[in-house]
């Protein structure tokens, strides 16, 4: 058997053949193919494009192992073979989505089915992995079959594409793969003649094919400890001027075209020499590298300072070429890895915009901060205006920290330079960003002192933009007549300026303003702001307007209507890469889920938000509260870890809109836990704040727990009228109008009050099906204290005795997870189906109050649930 044949691949072939026979009957497939580095996943996509290629159009294109890629890369790679009107849109400035509409369109070709496949989409840039979810939940109206590949040891947590992978994980027509590990059957047949030890050349490689080649290509030397020597040995072979060639390569990238290889004047003989070596291999018009791992382990071997000379090199010949704006993110890559401060100061900013106007946020913000270490070379005002750019990126991905540090150092640049629109102007922005920290009384500052400053110098965009963050920061604090007052002087500047921005901003700021004061004029407001935002495409404020629409919505629990708007804010701001407003509308998509009744989803949005690094403090809080308010209904443990860190987060905002939220948040699990202390400190620390700001929510559901703590007899007119028909004394009436707004947990609650059997059975059954442990439990007990018969008990004996309330059969599911087997394996020791294990897998998640299979082992761990080796644990 040669090194490099396709072994134990047959059945993944053939699965991929029926996708594309499925994709031609009218029903188009992506698949994502996953696996680590130097499994076969471009050998094998390779193999089958080869293969069909007689019947398909192959479209090939990949993502870039840059520091900071190209936006788009695997459309620039397919751009010659799509057709002049797709490279037209491709070139263009703000064409992503018409771009995404032309790729579409190929992939609906009536002449003949497609295969298109984007290679190592972990290194995909934001508009690549937006062109990924925009394909996914279309694929099906094609007769295409799309393949991405990436490395899924790559993807952890905090990994951008982790985010488009749950996404896409519902969508049907999008199907998943992973390619296995060699068996040591198949590296013994590789090992054959070699006179190496097939046992101990699988135990080392662990079956990575890459890997198993490689060792045994470095003949003579023995077993080499790492893949790094297998690699270097065979280098080592080469010729001087040879091995220089692939040292160049590899600093050029993964590959190279004829072109460039004879502008650098690298020899044909030389190339031709690490062909035959096996280190590079020939394509269509150029070289590359047979693998990422061979590139990467030339590029590291080459000292620091020829590293530094053969990038200059490479830059130089690439200025030479006339290149095209989408050269620019390599030519930056170039300049930074070259260390050539004023070709980094000259392409990096460039690249960055060109980022940005694609929509790819990260990479702008990426290419801006490439020239952060050398700013002090630039003039005060082009350092502030650089500066800026950048903080305007971060502010877009989520860096908030960063955001609030660079605004500090701009609002000191400008104030030295004497620039007082420029200092206002960042002042009202560093408000902004200082709200989303938690800090509303710095905000508060910064905000009045920004109108002070531009005030004076007459209307205009920045007064304008001032003007509503003031008024933004009084609709925060539920002052809706000031917030408006505000707004409505921001939407007279901002109509003088011809500030279509800014106007719509306004509009959005005085329509969200009115929404939280319960005021039917707010829609109004909100769609004036969206048809402007649409009509000058203004992607930001049309997502903020479904964002404030849905959040204030839910806060008057209108889950119906917030639902819906967060839904649409939540796609606008994946689309367009916009981090804050994706994150704040996921906490409370989550928090209206929980209210729902939906409660795996409103666990799963919560920790989405959660886990993403650097999240901003208010989407944090709201999160924390889904979280914290779920597992207390549903008994599990660590309810008072998420609510203590939401009450460290909310405090220092002052605002009843986080503070009322996890007071009351923090009432209902006290009250779940029979602490009636609790629950009236809890209610009483928000309550007054809540009646200064007559808001009906929260002064309802404050006041409804201090009225079971017997401290508060009736509550104001104009509280919410669920928990007035509580306090009243009329819970069959609460509990029609709870069941109205789609609460069914409040509901149940409501029926508990009523007190007579039927009412009580009614919640009990409710409880349960909701997996309400301790509500249900507390019924069930004032069922049998009524003498009622054949009352549940909950569950067993055995069940109650374990520490998550796993039964004896999710206990033992739980064993298998630890001990790495896959839910078919699970099913088969069990003698069950494995959509039994399915269902059973989600539960022990829900119980252990985690999202995945690998955190749930890790829960297992830390509560000694099992053993390292997988077996039981310490505790029962």
């Amino acid at each position: 058997m040669t090194p490099g044949a396709l072994l134990e691949r047959e059945r993944v072939l053939a699965e991929l053949s029926s996708y594309l026979d499925e994709a031609r009957s009218g029903h188009g497939v992506m698949v994502l193919v996953g696996g680590e580095a130097g499994i076969g996943k471009t050998t094998l996509v390779r193999r089958f494009c080869r293969d069909v290629a007689p019947a398909s159009t192959v479209l090939i294109g990949a993502c870039d192992a840059l520091s900071t890629p190209r936006p788009l890369g695997p459309l620039l790679d397919m751009a010659p073979d799509l057709g002049d009107e797709f490279t037209v849109a491709l070139g263009s400035p703000n064409r992503r989505d018409a771009c995404f509409d032309h790729f579409l369109h190929a992939l609906r070709s009536p002449v003949t089915s497609i295969v298109a496949v984007l290679e190592d989409v972990h290194w995909a840039d934001d508009a690549t992995r937006d062109l990924l979810r925009f394909i996914g939940r279309r694929i099906a109206t094609t007769k295409a079959l799309v393949i991405a590949t990436y490395r899924d040891d790559e993807v952890g947590y905090g990994h951008p594409l982790r985010t488009v992978l749950g996404d896409l994980a519902t969508a049907a027509a999008v199907r998943r793969m992973t390619l296995p590990a060699l068996s040591s059957e198949a590296v013994a047949k590789l090992a054959l003649g070699s006179g190496v030890d097939p046992a101990a050349l699988h135990r080392t490689t662990h079956g990575n094919p890459f890997f198993v080649v490689e060792v045994l290509a470095a003949q003579g030397g023995g077993l080499p400890s790492t893949v790094r020597d297998a690699i270097t040995a065979r280098a080592s072979r080469l010729s001087d001027r040879a091995r220089g060639a692939l040292e160049e390569v590899s600093v050029v990238g993964a590959a190279i075209d004829t072109p460039l290889l004879a502008a650098l004047d690298i020899g044909s003989d030389a190339i031709e020499d690490c062909v035959a070596r096996g280190m590079l291999e020939s394509t269509d018009g150029g070289y590359a590298f047979r693998h990422e791992l061979v590139r990467q382990s030339m590029y590291g071997s080459i000292p620091t300072a020829r590293r530094r000379a053969l990038h200059r090199r490479v830059l130089r010949v690439l200025e030479t070429a006339t290149p095209r704006r989408d050269d620019l993110a390599t030519l930056a890559h170039h300049a930074a890895e070259a260390a050539d401060v004023e070709a980094i100061l000259r392409l990096a900013p460039a690249a960055g915009a060109r980022a940005a106007e694609l929509g790819a946020h990260r990479e702008a913000r990426a290419q801006y901060a490439r020239t952060l270490p050398y700013l002090d070379a630039l003039p005060p005002r082009g350092r502030a205006e650089l500066l800026e750019l950048y903080a305007a990126e971060c502010s877009l991905v989520e860096r908030p920290e960063e955001c609030v540090r660079v605004r500090q150092e701009l609002v000191a640049a400008w104030t030295a330079l004497g620039d007082s629109t420029r200092l206002g102007s960042n002042l009202s922005m560093l408000a902004t960003e200082l709200v989303g920290q938690g800090d509303n009384q710095g905000a508060e500052i910064a905000s009045r002192r920004a109108i002070e400053m531009l005030e004076p110098l007459g209307t205009g965009r920045a007064l304008a933009r001032a003007l509503r963050v003031q008024a933004h920061l009084c609709m925060l604090d539920r002052d809706s007549v000031e917030a408006v007052s505000w707004g409505m002087r921001a939407i007279d500047v901002a109509q003088a300026a011809g500030d279509d921005a800014g106007l719509a901003a306004a509009h959005m700021t005085v329509g969200a303003a009115l929404l939280v004061g319960d005021d039917a004029r707010a829609d109004t407001h909100l769609d004036a702001s969206l048809e402007i935002a649409q009509r000058h495409g203004l992607v930001h404020t049309i997502a903020h307007v479904h964002c404030n629409r849905g959040s204030g919505a839910g806060e008057f629990h209108r889950f119906d209507v917030a639902a819906e708007a967060l839904t649409q804010a939540i796609a606008v701001a994946e689309a367009h890469d916009l981090d804050s407003v994706r994150l704040y509308s996921l906490a409370w998509l989550g928090l209206t889920r929980m209210y729902e009744g939906r409660w795996d989803e409103a666990a799963d949005l919560a920790h989405r938000v959660i886990d993403f690094p650097g999240v901003s403090t208010i989407a944090r809080i709201m999160a924390l509260v889904a979280l914290g308010r779920l597992r207390a209904r549903r008994g599990d443990p660590e309810a008072n870890d998420a609510l203590d860190e939401a009450l460290d987060l909310a405090l220092p905002t002052g605002t009843l809109q986080r503070i009322g939220a996890v007071r009351s948040a923090r009432a209902e699990a006290a009250a779940l836990a029979g602490d009636t202390a609790a629950v009236r400190d809890e209610a009483n620390a928000a309550y007054a704040l809540a009646e200064r700001h007559r808001h009906p929510w929260f002064v309802g559901e404050l006041g409804y727990w201090l009225w079971t703590t017997g401290d508060l007899d009736t509550l104001p007119p104009y509280a919410a009228a669920p928990f007035v028909l509580h306090v009243d004394g009329r819970p069959d009436e609460a509990a029609a109008a709870w069941r109205a707004l789609g609460c069914p947990f409040e509901e149940f609650r409501a029926w508990a009050e009523v007190g007579s059997e039927a009412a009580l059975m009614s919640a009990l059954e409710g409880f349960v099906s909701l997996g309400a442990r301790p509500a249900a439990a507390r019924t069930a007990g004032r069922l049998r204290d009524l003498g009622v018969r054949g009352v549940p008990r909950g569950p067993s004996e055995r069940t109650r005795d374990h520490p998550a309330l796993l039964t004896p059969r999710e206990a033992e599911i739980l064993k298998g997870l630890a001990s790495g087997l896959r839910n078919h394996e699970i099913a088969e020791r069990h003698s069950v189906s494995p959509r039994t294990v399915d269902h059973q897998v989600s539960s022990v998640l829900a119980k252990l109050g985690v999202r995945s299979r690998a955190q749930a082992v890790a829960e297992a761990h830390r509560l000694g649930l099992v053993g390292r080796d997988g077996g039981p644990g310490a505790l029962p």
